[in-house]
């Protein structure tokens, strides 16, 4: 089993057994037609682990604080929209939303995590435009996914109640995605 493998069941199990605020169950995973609409929709593809989350664990309900988003098919058991929704209402938005850059979990007060779904490793950035300044709203999560979901597993995150410090770097890529 490589890494890949090894993260991917650790997410599940974890997965199974939490339930983020606001959802009732774990939705089923989704099949590779619906995998393919959204990717479309979006007019690029998935990084292969974040495919592998919506396609081999479940649509959403699950992660870090209130969950993944659902990817298609918003307004599911937790009642949040879809990524694929929120990537266009972001995307129309007044902040600038750069291209290829998927909202993936909604961390309350209009604060996302985000995957840079044109890097090879899938950084996860945090959009955080509590301080008004589009210029500023972008931070570094994590260099990958792999990263980001085994700090959630560890919980060794940012946003854990005994770790509240917020001191990420600034995603200097932000203009350039625009």
């Amino acid at each position: 089993m490589n890494n890949s493998e090894q993260l991917l069941a650790r997410v599940a199990t974890e997965a199974r057994a939490t339930r983020p605020w606001g959802w009732d169950s774990l939705p089923a995973p989704m099949d590779a037609d619906t995998l393919a609409r959204a990717e479309a929709s979006l007019g690029f593809t998935l990084p292969p682990l974040l495919a592998a989350l919506y396609t081999r664990i479940g649509d959403g309900g699950f992660g870090p604080e209130y969950g993944l988003l659902p990817l298609l098919e918003g307004k599911s058991s937790g009642g949040e929209p879809s990524v694929v929704e929120e990537y266009f209402t972001m995307r129309d938005s007044e902040w600038g939303w750069p291209d290829g850059v998927l909202p993936i979990s909604h961390w309350g007060c209009a604060m996302y995590a985000c995957v840079d779904c044109h890097t090879d490793e899938a950084q996860v950035l945090l959009f955080e435009p509590n301080g008004g300044d589009p210029r500023h709203a972008w931070f570094v999560d994590s260099l990958s996914l792999t990263t980001w979901l085994t700090t959630w597993l560890d919980g060794t995150g940012w946003y854990e109640e005994d770790n509240d410090d917020l001191d990420l770097p600034p995603w200097k890529d932000a203009r350039t995605h625009a």
